[in-house]
Order: C-alpha cells, then structure tokens, then sequence
C-alpha cells in the first residue's frame, strides 16, 4: 500500500517596528505589535480555523484513515497564546485526535544550524518542550528552517536524538533510479532516515492552484489523483510538504482550494492505492531505499533550492554576521528580555526581507515582504541591533565589574519551607543556652573543689594544734600531781 503523508509549515515573524536611528539607545521595543496582531487575526480567520476545522471534520468523517502533520515555530506558538487563543484551542482539538502528529524544529524560525551548534540544539529543545506542554506530544521526527539540510546538520539533528528528518527532494541531489517517492538515509548518519519533498506535486497546490495561466488550470480533486495514479508502482510515498498560509491566505477561498481538500480525501480513500499517513507511522512502516549524501546545504526555497534566499548578497551576510558575533556575549546573560529578543532577532524571515533576487524568485520574495526596498529591511534592522548590541555590552560590563566571589542570590523558600527553617532556628537557639548553663555548672564545680578542700586543711591544721596544746597542758600537769602525793605522806 502506497503512502501520502502530508506536512504543513506553520509560521509567524515577530515582525519589527519602523526602528530610526534616532530610537536607538532610548527605545528597546523593536516589534510592531499592532501588525502582527492585524496580521496573526488575518490569516486566523482566514486559514488556520476554516482550515483546522475542516481538517477536523474530514478526520472524523473517515474514522482515523485521514491523517497529517505539522511543524509549527515558537514564534507562531507565542503569537497564538497572546493575539489567537481560538487557534491554539483548535490545534489541541486536531492534536486530541490521535491522527496529527506535530515535529520538531528550531524555536525562532532560525538559520542557527548553519553556524552554532549549541544555539541550534537550545532552539530545538525549546520548541519540542512547548509542543510537548502544549498538544502533549514529544516530537519524534525533525524539520529544520525551510527544509535546510546538509549532512553535517542531518548528523547534528542525529546528536538531538531524532530517528527522522523530513526535508526537500531537489533535483540536484538525486540521480539515476533515485526520486524523492522513497525513504532514505543519511550516507553517514545510518541512524537518520530521510523522508523528501516531491516538490512537483505539492507545489501544483502552494503555488500554481489559482494560476490561471498554468496549463492544467484548474486544478481539481479528480485530476490530482490522476497524477497521484500515474506514479511509477515501485514508488511507495508522495510527501506532500507546504505552508499552512497556502489554504485560504495564499490561494484566497475564492480559487476553491477548501473545496479541493474536502474532496481529495475521499478521493484517494476511494480510487487510488495510496493510504495517508504521518511521517512517523512511514518510515516504520517503509523500508529505506538508498542512502543520501548531500554536503552543501539544501533548502526548499526558489529555483535553485539553496540558501540565497537569505544569505545571497553582502547586506544579508552582514547583517547575519552581526547578529550571531554577540552569542557568547548573549549566553553569559540571564536578563529574560535579553534572551527573548535575541531569539526573534535570529528568525530567518528578517533576511530573507533583504533578498535581491528578480524575476521568478524576486516576485515571491516581495510578496511576502513588508518592506519597500530590501536595503529598507536592512537599514531597520541594523539599527534595532545596535540598540540591541549596546545592550548586551551594558550588562557585560556590569558582570565583569561584579565581585568574582561574590555569594549567589539564595533560593526563594516557599512558606512551608520558611517554617521549617524557622523551626530549625529555634531549636539551635536553645541549644547553645542550654550548653552554656551546663559550662556554668562544671565551672562553679571547678572553682568550688579547690576552695572545699582548702577548708578542710585549715580545718585539720587546726585539729592539729588543738591536739597538740592538750598534750601540752597533760606534761605539765602530771609531774605537779606527783609531787603533792609526796607531800601528803
């Protein structure tokens, strides 16, 4: 039986405020909350709960046959609990389910497995643990930014302790008999299958759905199953691999993409070979295939399925650098509000906005981009980082100029805790009292000892001499009795 696994990318920038030159070192609030607000209830009403409830129903409606998955970013998370509780609650309802399983990736939406890999692992661990707190699931499987993938990356995501990472199947790193229809493995990591994108058939839906110049425009349920049937039988999965926005933000209502995904399950249930499945219950139940090497970093963005995207001009590059040189300062500080900006600074959309590219790519890049210009996207992001740098540098000077032995703040006690230590102190109080009067008493016998038996000398000295004068007086009386009996003769 032939496998369909559906993943959804689930995304929102803190997008950053209009930032002057003049803000800086006065303003330390870089964001635009009023944007992100108007955009997260946009795009809420328009995709995440329309489609999340439709994804709901088609799943009750088969009883468990209809299952997806998603990779939602931290950023996003953050967003739903300040700005959309009603789409936090309908993910947990999908997650209740059982048939939605929900991936591992970094917390910021970031390009931090390109450069740190202490960042990178800081960033997946968070994120895994607010899926987990969230939808109670701990992620099994691993996305990273964009589907970026290389082998190092694949050996460090192998370090994390995931079994599976999905990514994108680009051309250039399949030959021969290979496709991405199969399940693969790292040629030097064994331990970590690869599931790939067919970018072919999951583009026909992200992207070309409403493209009315598109030579099989319109796009409907029955024909995609068409394609789906015309795959080779050796094949054995499509992993169809899209942003979440597609339903609803990117293909309006109005090009009828609900309409197609109400149908196409019932569809490939009904016609077709193919069963759906999450990416897990797929590699444990498909056989890896071959084995990938792949050395320069790949990813699912543009024509050339490469990071220009984001790094592919000197403004993206400097501004990337800039950015992680202050890392080992930024580890050395506890301050929440330092940590949590230099996690939303790092989020890749902020250089993907300074993309140059024209053309094809071009026009993607400046739909999704709220700047005018890219050198208007750099110039306000440099300066919410100098703002940013000048702060980090204030709290390293001020924890290198703090005593080196100085004793760490003691742990705040609860109540229950604060008696028993009270408790404790009570009882040592009295101790010492106690031990002090014992000292007292062993003293007074020390110094009254030697005062007794000074008494008793005194007292036998004058024994002594008592006894010593009545022998005296006997003598002398004596001989005088003894001369009177003499006498009287």
């Amino acid at each position: 039986m032939k496998k369909l696994c559906f993943y959804f990318q689930v995304h929102q920038p803190m997008r950053l405020r209009y930032y002057r030159f003049f803000d800086i070192s006065k303003n330390h609030h870089y964001y635009d909350d009023e944007a992100n607000w108007g955009i997260m209830r946009k795009v809420a009403d328009k995709c995440y709960l329309p489609m999340n409830n439709l994804l709901l129903n088609l799943i009750k409606e088969f009883n468990g046959q209809f299952k997806v998955s998603f990779s939602i970013s931290g950023t996003a998370l953050d967003q739903f609990e300040m700005y959309a509780q009603d789409v936090l609650e309908s993910f947990k309802r999908l997650a209740e389910t059982g048939c939605v399983e929900f991936l591992a990736e970094t917390y910021s939406h970031s390009l931090s497995a390109l450069v740190s890999q202490e960042e990178f692992t800081k960033q997946v661990e968070k994120q895994a643990k607010k899926i987990e707190e969230l939808f109670g699931q701990k992620p099994k499987v691993f996305r990273n930014t964009e589907l970026i993938y290389s082998n190092h990356i694949g050996w460090m995501v192998n370090q994390m302790g995931y079994k599976t990472m999905v990514t994108e199947g680009a051309d250039k790193v399949l030959g021969g008999w290979q496709s991405p229809n199969y399940v693969y493995r790292n040629a030097h990591v064994p331990d970590l299958k690869l599931l790939l994108k067919n970018y072919k058939l999951s583009d026909d839906i992200a992207f070309r759905f409403s493209q009315s110049s598109w030579d099989a425009y319109p796009l409907t349920a029955d024909k995609y199953v068409d394609w789906l049937n015309s795959i080779s039988w050796t094949e054995e999965i499509v992993n169809l691999f899209m942003d979440y926005e597609t339903f609803g933000e990117h293909q309006w209502k109005e090009s009828g993409i609900f309409d197609f995904m109400y149908h196409l399950p019932r569809l490939v249930l009904s016609r077709s070979e193919f069963r759906f499945c999450t990416p897990s219950e797929a590699v444990a139940e498909l056989d890896v295939r071959g084995a990938l090497s792949i050395d320069n970093p790949i990813s699912w963005a543009d024509e050339e399925r490469d990071l220009s995207a984001w790094l592919g001009n000197h403004i993206q590059d400097d501004a990337f650098e800039s950015l992680y040189r202050l890392e080992d300062k930024v580890k050395r500080i506890k301050d929440a509000g330092i940590q949590k900006d230099w996690r939303y600074l790092q989020t890749s959309d902020h250089f993907y906005y300074m993309c140059t590219k024209f053309f094809n790519d071009g026009d993607v890049h400046k739909y999704f981009n709220h700047y005018n210009t890219p050198y208007e996207a750099f110039i306000n992001y440099m300066n919410v980082l100098t703002d940013f740098e000048e702060r980090v540098n204030q709290h390293i000077a001020k924890l290198d100029a703090a005593p080196k032995n100085k004793a760490l703040p003691a742990k705040v006690k609860t109540s229950k805790e604060m008696k028993v230590v009270a408790s404790k102190k009570s009882v040592a109080k009295k101790a010492p009292a106690k031990k002090k009067t014992e000292a007292k008493k062993k003293v007074v016998v020390k110094k009254a000892t030697p005062i007794k038996k000074k008494a008793e000398v005194a007292k036998k000295k004058v024994a002594v001499k008592a006894a010593s004068k009545k022998k005296v007086v006997a003598k002398k009386v004596k001989p005088v009795a003894k001369k009177v009996v003499k006498k009287k003769k």
